[in-house]
């Protein structure tokens, strides 16, 4: 980075230079933290939707999604156990206590991520 009395010395078309860089580098931060939020609540809304598995909701009907507009009816038949989807198209079964688990140390790791980026994104704004 360029110490602040370097900064008083430099050309106009330097400036401008730094300036870009410095707005493209916000960005790309700006960037990183709202990607890291859109998945921690991703993880919040999974961890959530666990809570509904308990034993007063088995044999209740549903809709499954098969895609994101289109679901079809079905029952709720294992109130102990689910699929979680790990990435690149791998799922584990876990129980719902392990899946919440899962969720819990997910939704913690992406907030120290976001705690890491923060700081630097202050000090680049100013």
């Amino acid at each position: 980075m360029v110490q602040l009395e370097n900064i008083m010395e430099l050309a106009l078309p330097q400036l401008e230079l730094l300036k870009n860089q410095l707005d493209q580098e916000v960005e790309f931060l700006s960037s990183s933290i709202m990607q890291l939020k859109i998945v921690q609540t991703k993880y919040m809304e999974a961890k959530e939707c666990l809570n509904v598995l308990n034993k007063s909701n088995e044999g209740n009907e549903l809709l499954v999604p098969l895609t994101s507009s289109m679901y079809i009816p079905g029952k709720l038949h294992d109130v102990e156990h689910v699929l979680i989807d790990v990435g690149t198209g791998y799922y584990v079964a876990k129980s719902a206590d392990d899946a919440k688990d899962f969720f819990k140390r997910k939704i913690d790791f992406l907030t120290k991520q976001m705690e890491k980026i923060q700081p630097a994104l202050q000090e680049k704004h100013a």
